[in-house]
């Protein structure tokens, strides 16, 4: 697996030249906390779909 440093790296080189410094920290941002949850449902940290349509049911009826 690449280092944390080239896969900052990597981003940052495959966004457009005129992208802002807010929209690299949101690339990277997002990324990262895409693998996070990855890695939680890896590791068996994940909730159930019906539980999930549960709790989506009750914040629709509010």
């Amino acid at each position: 697996m690449p280092s944390l440093k080239d896969q900052v790296l990597h981003i940052v080189k495959s966004l457009p030249d005129d992208v802002s410094l807010d929209d690299i920290f949101a690339e990277l941002y997002f990324k990262f906390q895409v693998d996070k949850g990855l890695q939680e449902l890896d590791a068996g940290k994940g909730i159930p779909h019906s539980v999930v349509k549960d709790r989506m049911s009750q914040w629709i009826k509010k």
